[in-house]
């Protein structure tokens, strides 16, 4: 359908609209009626025709007429201008035009004078943000299209897929019911189709169902119809215009669109004056309350008004301000003041000419798919630039491309586009200076016709089928289907779809039965289709199937030829089908077909039949099979054939046998048969198995059994060796040669009867001999014949058996051994070292025995001899319980071995002896440092931190120990230092940077000396860089560049935190940190601010406490437009600490927080100290010290009276320092007692006792 071209406006140039009941007071839009006019030669063809007046043969172009509805508030005219009519319009997606969608049935053919009225309503509220900025989204075909073309735009929707009947387009009168009702037929759907119903374009009416709208969906199961209905109730004045209805299946889609048309009742002529528009109405009506301009469509009745003179309100409403607005309703009787507001602000304004154009772009432009279209404008000023834009990009022309082509035609700009495709469906705009005006381009594509259908094609099997058919247009987008279903076409489908120019085929190389169907292709404006009929060849068999005889495992053939050749078939065996596999192999060369068996067996007997696919004739014939008997041992899996049973248990022996006839079966143990009718032994033969049952199996059973078998084809014997087996018989009583102090050894002899089976081990059990509860020793068998019992209690008496256990299962216990008592001495003695040597002594320490029996241990014994010689001398006659001893009375020079012994009630355990001898004389060890590991490298401390070393050595005698630092001597003030005959011990209880440095230890005994150096550290957070400044300054960057800090904490510097601030407000902010270098780059300034920089070092302490700020600050200009800003110098603002309020003497109570308070002003910002009696007070968890805008606070966390005294806060910085006092009492004591639970030191608990009893005397 074609697209209006111009937008109809009244007389005095604003839009012509009206306000419905319940819009919110949102005008909707006018209705838009298309008149069609048809070219004169579609009146013989019984088309609608074109009105014509004799003057001008060529048929009229297409044009729209606003229906404007009636007002008697403004007046205008409503015929179309030359150029078409006018149309408020609904903007879509840029991918779709304005389209209005055909009905879903054609309504009857009128005269040939008769104008095709179409209705559309678009609600305001759905009106995109791009047609908001024009004026009305005034429509237009631009220049570019001739008159010609508009035969072209009514065209057949395609068939419907979906809907199997649509909504119709309807009349109703105001306030009338109406229903809509759509149907989808569900055989071929698996679930319930998808279905929306809008108004317009876009307005999902889902969401406005309510008393005026109903949305209702059944399903019916027996016609398998779903049915979708929308009713309309007490329908309004806008709610006329076209509706869609759009139904969604997986990747099926169908639409149907409809209109709808509000008929007014007919009534007597209205005077109704704005005054009578805005009263409320009266109570108790239907229209009651509503507060907007409706109230001039709603015909109500007009009520008696009282004479007086005729007053245009509007007019004096638009000459007033708007502060005058509640005046002038007071005055005329308007009490619906807010719908008075709302009407006012919906009044058009006069929009204000442009400067630039002397014409603007057009609205809305359309172009047919592939055709070209003139975009073009009228400037008033030819020598201002011209820029051209697609969805706010700029178009450039470029000397190869011929897609868009600028001309000048006087004061007209003109922009062609060639060849218009989808992707120039879009929004264009273009600028003159400040000025500026838009439109849309809107690409229609042309529906693809069918302009050849294809044929119907009847052939046989394994012939080729093509279907051929041809479209309106190359390249169109078509879709074959068979039966309602698309056509597969991937790279494994059997069909093949190839496209050349106009033509489309669809090519089946091999047709079968399966292809048999309805073919269809369907385009976007049409559909064919054909029916394909695919039938078999006539069969005719040169060779039947023929009866054979085969023994047992001899191959089977079968051999058959039929025509056609290529006919596949299927083989059945006694009814069932057969599948080839690796016993049966079916082959089908050309006419012949072939079954082969490779060993016939009995299953393999039966009949056979052969069907050749498609075809209702077979062919048949019998195979039969005979074998002699054979009995199938291996099925029994037992090796060697015998048979284990467990004595007591059943046993029954199902041996499979075969035979062709069926064999008879006898069972024989020795020369006895084995008769059917047995009670306890029995055997039985039934169809291919014969079977030997024994209800209770006993050891006689035990031997070799015969079966023989006997038919006409020959006969076969086996044999079966039966073994019942049983539990051992129990051991002997176990023998224990060997009691220990808390084991034993014990031995035993094998069972006499093993029950048939291999002994697999042996379980022990133990007991004392008072209690019957025995006690497994062992979870694991034991293999051999012997085992050694642990973990016993020593003194008490214990008894052991034995249990024998075979694969049937465990035996019953043996007799319990004769009663033992574990009893046993210490181990040895360990560690045994030698502690001391003089010129006639020598002194050895030892360790206790890692074992102590039940008895203890009582003592040692330490015995000696010269080396060379086995007699071994007590040193001590009576027992000694320690773990040292001296052996006096030695000779000097002579070398001794020594030994010690551990003695208890059992006796002596073995000795323990030196591994060397020792020479009997006081020898003198050199001293030897032995340095810890972590104090072979540098050792570091932080400021106030503790430092407490240990450094071993050895030496005999003792050696003297010396220190020094740096070569020369530590004083003690500094540094504590303790001396022991093993080690020293360097102490500093708050570690200051003077005590770093190089510390040696000395160590000497006589001439002897060893010497150490162990390197101290001590480190403390580093000084800010010595200076920052600002190299480079350009775009939105700024180069700092500085030097390192002069105090590094004699650590080294591992980074630089770098921070920025606006000048504004001069808030910090970090830029980077743990940087290396001393230059940098800060990029990302924001233009227009002015910043400030300033810088941290870092060392591995932490960063510096205070930072080294930029002089001069960044100002961020834009790029040619830098003003020089004159330099000022900074005042300085530094001075020394001075305290603005002192500390006040303070009362506290014991048990209760204090706190001292003072202020101090300084620049820079000073270090602030606080003192207890002139003592600083550091890492002492019992205050807590706080510093902040000056203010300084000394919290005291439960003060005693130790807590008294004089309180000192001092403050230093660069420029000096400063400090105040005060004194501190604390009421309310502690005992003795109590300070002692809290840790308070002798020395100062006795100064406070003393105290105490000062201040009681005085009191």
């Amino acid at each position: 359908m074609p697209e209006p071209t111009k937008k109809d406006e009244t007389s005095n140039g604003q839009p012509e609209e009206s306000v419905a009941p319940d819009s919110n007071g949102a005008p909707p839009l006018p209705e838009i009626s298309l008149e069609i006019s048809p070219p004169p030669e579609a009146v013989a063809e019984g088309k609608e025709t074109v009105e014509t007046d004799g003057k001008n043969p060529e048929p009229e172009p297409l044009q729209a007429v606003v229906a404007p509805e009636p007002s008697t508030a403004e007046n205008g005219s409503n015929q179309p201008q030359p150029g078409g009519a006018g149309v408020k319009e609904q903007a879509e997606s840029t991918d779709s035009a304005v389209k209005e969608e055909a009905p879903c049935s054609s309504p009857p053919p009128e005269d040939v004078n008769s104008i095709k009225k179409l209705s559309v309503e678009l609600p305001h509220d759905s009106i995109p943000v791009t047609a908001k900025g024009r004026k009305d989204s005034v429509w237009s075909l631009g220049e570019g299209q001739a008159p010609d073309d508009l035969d072209k735009l009514i065209d057949t929707p395609p068939l419907s897929t979906l809907l199997i009947e649509r909504p119709q387009s309807s009349t109703v009168p105001v306030g009338g019911d109406i229903s809509f009702v759509a149907k989808v037929e569900a055989k071929d759907l698996l679930r319930k189709p998808a279905i929306k119903w809008f108004k317009g374009k876009w307005m999902d009416l889902a969401s406005k169902t309510g008393k005026h709208l109903q949305l209702k969906e059944t399903f019916d199961r027996f016609t398998k119809i779903h049915t979708f209905e929308m009713h309309i109730i007490k329908a309004k004045d806008n709610y006329a215009g076209n509706y869609r209805c759009e139904v969604t299946y997986k990747d099926k889609f169908d639409s149907c669109s409809f209109d709808l048309e509000i008929k007014e009742v007919e009534t007597g002529s209205q005077n109704i004056d704005i005054r009578s528009a805005f009263k409320r109405s009266s109570e108790g009506q239907e229209d009651a309350g509503e507060l907007d301009f409706s109230g001039l469509l709603k015909h109500r009745e007009p009520k008696q008004q009282e004479d007086g003179p005729d007053v245009d309100v509007w007019e004096i409403l638009k000459k007033a301000r708007p502060d005058e607005y509640e005046k002038i309703a007071f005055t005329y009787g308007i009490t619906d003041l807010r719908g008075l507001l709302k009407r006012m602000k919906k009044i058009p304004k006069e929009e204000k000419k442009s400067e630039a154009f002397a014409k603007k772009l057009d609205p809305a432009y359309q172009v047919d798919k592939g055709g070209k279209i003139r975009l073009v404008v009228d400037l008033a000023d030819p020598t201002v630039e011209l820029k051209w834009y697609k969805n706010g990009q700029e178009i450039r022309p470029t000397p190869n491309q011929r897609k868009y082509i600028f001309e000048h035609k006087g004061t007209q700009r003109i922009m062609v586009i060639n060849n218009c495709s989808i992707n120039d469906d879009a929004a264009y705009s273009v600028s003159a200076g400040e000025d500026k005006c838009t439109t849309e381009l809107f690409v229609k594509e042309l529906p693809v016709k069918i302009v050849k259908g294809i044929e119907a094609v009847k052939t046989t099997v394994n012939e080729r089928i093509e279907l051929e058919c041809e479209v309106s247009e190359e390249g169109a987008q078509v879709k074959w289907m068979k039966n309602g279903v698309e056509v597969p076409t991937g790279v494994r489908s059997r069909y093949r779809v190839k496209c050349e120019g106009t033509k489309h085929y669809l090519v089946i190389d091999d047709a079968s039965r399966e292809d048999t169907g309805t073919y269809s292709i369907m385009a976007t404006g049409g559909t064919t289709e054909a029916h394909v009929q695919v039938d078999l060849k006539p069969l005719k068999v040169y060779q039947d199937l023929q009866d054979i005889t085969v023994m047992l495992g001899q191959p089977i053939k079968l051999h058959c030829e039929i025509f056609p050749g290529n006919v596949p078939g299927r083989w059945y065996r006694n009814g069932q089908l057969i599948q080839p596999n690796d016993h049966i192999n079916i082959i089908h060369r050309n006419k012949v077909h072939r079954l082969e068996i490779e060993a016939g067996s009995l299953h393999d007997s039966g009949d056979y039949t052969f069907v050749p696919e498609g075809y209702t004739q077979s062919l048949s014939a019998r195979v039969h099979i005979i074998d002699p008997p054979q009995v199938h041992l291996e099925s029994l899996n037992f090796p060697d054939n015998t048979v284990t049973i467990v004595a007591g248990n059943k046993l029954r022996l199902e041996i499979p046998i075969s035979g062709e006839p069926a064999p008879r079966v006898v069972w024989m143990k020795g020369e006895r048969v084995i008769l059917e009718s047995g009670h306890r032994v029995r055997a039985e033969t039934y169809g291919d198995q014969t079977s030997m049952t024994i209800e209770v199996t006993e050891r006689e059973d035990s031997g070799n059994y015969k079966i023989v078998l006997q038919n006409e084809a020959g006969e076969a014997t086996a044999s079966i060796r039966i073994k019942v087996v049983d539990i051992p018989d129990p051991p002997e009583a176990p023998l224990v040669p060997v009691v220990g102090g808390d084991w034993c050894s014990m031995t035993w002899d094998p069972p006499k009867y093993d029950g048939s089976s291999p002994i697999l081990g042996y379980f022990v059990e133990r007991k004392k001999k008072q209690s019957s509860r025995w006690m497994r020793l062992n979870f694991d068998l034991i293999k051999e014949t012997s085992f050694e019992p642990k973990k016993m209690i020593e003194g008490v008496p214990y008894e052991v058996r034995i249990f024998a256990v075979n694969a049937i299962g465990v035996s019953k216990p043996s007799e319990p051994s004769k009663a033992f008592t574990p009893l046993a001495v210490t181990s040895e003695p360990t560690m045994l070292v030698v502690d001391d040597v003089t010129d006639d002594t020598v002194t050895v320490k030892w360790r206790p025995p890692e074992t102590i029996g039940a008895a203890g241990l009582d003592g040692y014994l330490v015995e000696y001899c010269i080396e060379g010689t086995n007699d071994w001398v007590i040193s001590n006659t009576e027992k000694t319980e320690k773990t040292k001893y001296t052996i006096t009375g030695l000779t000097p020079g002579s070398k001794i071995l020594v030994r010690v012994k551990a003695l208890n009630a059992a006796g002596a355990s073995n000795p323990r002896t030196l591994q060397h001898s020792i020479l009997v004389k006081e020898v003198i060890e050199p001293p030897k440092i032995r340095v810890p590991r972590h104090l072979k490298q540098t050792y570091t401390r932080r400021v106030g931190e503790a430092v407490n070393l240990v450094v071993p050595f050895l030496g005999k005698p003792r050696p003297k120990v010396t220190w020094l630092k740096e070569g020369k001597p530590i004083e003690p003030s500094h540094v504590n230092i303790r001396n022991t005959d093993c080690d020293s011990i360097i102490f500093i209880r708050k570690a200051e940077r003077s005590h770093s440095g190089k510390y040696e230890l000395t160590v000497q005994v006589e001439n002897h000396v060893d010497t150490a150096i162990l390197d101290i550290q001590i480190v403390d957070l580093p000084g800010p860089p010595h200076s920052v400044n600002i190299e480079e300054v350009w775009g939105g960057n700024v180069a700092l560049i500085w030097t390192p800090p002069k105090d590094n904490g004699n650590a080294p510097i591992i980074g630089y935190t770098i921070q920025k601030a606006d000048k504004k407000t001069m808030e910090w902010y970090t830029c980077i940190e743990h940087y290396h270098r001393t230059c940098i780059t800060i990029t990302e300034l924001v233009v227009g601010n002015e910043y400030f920089f300033r810088i941290f070092s870092e060392n591995m302490c932490g960063l510096s406490e205070k930072a080294t700020q930029t002089k001069k600050s960044a100002l961020i200009v834009k790029e040619g437009s830098q003003m020089k800003v004159p330099e000022y110098s900074d005042h300085d603002f530094k001075e020394a600490p001075k305290f603005t309020q002192p500390l006040i003497n303070t009362f506290a109570v014991a048990g209760y927080n204090a706190t001292l308070n003072c202020s101090v002003r300084a620049n820079p910002r000073p270090k602030v100290i606080w003192m207890k009696n002139k003592m600083i007070i550091l890492d002492d968890p019992r205050y807590r010290m706080f510093s902040n805008q000056g203010v300084c606070t000394l919290e005291i966390r439960k003060p005693s009276p130790y807590d008294g005294g004089l309180y000192t806060c001092k403050a230093i910085n660069d420029l000096g320092e400063a400090q105040v006092e005060c004194k501190l009492e604390v009421k309310g004591g502690f005992t003795f007692f109590e300070l002692m639970k809290r840790g308070v030191p002798l020395h100062l608990i006795d100064k406070y006792m003393n105290e105490t009893k000062i201040v009681e005397q005085e009191k």
